[in-house]
């Protein structure tokens, strides 16, 4: 099964979800259950952010790509039913943010997200 864009999950897919200006076309790649678990300074290991179901995550992506910042997917690597990329932000002030995630697909859409993110302070 294809995502929304039309193709299977890969580098390519998630670099036009994550570099585009909207969330819309990164929402697409989840699947209606899916789950992220944040892990931050404010949000540590213990106590994570976790977000459930594509209406919790519409509502984080859709206030992430809301801020005048910039996204770059840096590196992906998509291996079976997981896959492992580094995202970099940098917002108009300079300020950036580093992001890594640890994904588990189930028929090319993410169901189990895993973000580690730091940023700049």
């Amino acid at each position: 099964m294809g995502t929304a864009m039309g193709s299977a999950f890969n580098a390519e897919t998630l670099r036009r979800g994550i570099e585009g200006n909207t969330g819309n076309n990164l929402l697409s790649l989840y699947a209606d259950d899916a789950e992220i678990r944040i892990v931050d300074r404010n949000n540590q290991p213990s106590h994570p952010t976790v977000l459930h179901g594509r209406g919790q995550i519409a509502e984080l992506l859709d206030d992430i790509y809301s801020r005048d910042m910039t996204h770059k997917l840096e590196q992906c690597v998509v291996q079976g039913d997981h896959a492992a990329y580094s995202e970099s932000c940098e917002y108009e002030d300079g300020t950036r943010v580093l992001a890594e995630s640890m994904v588990t697909l189930r028929d090319d859409r993410i169901v189990d997200q895993l973000i580690i993110q730091v940023w700049d302070e």
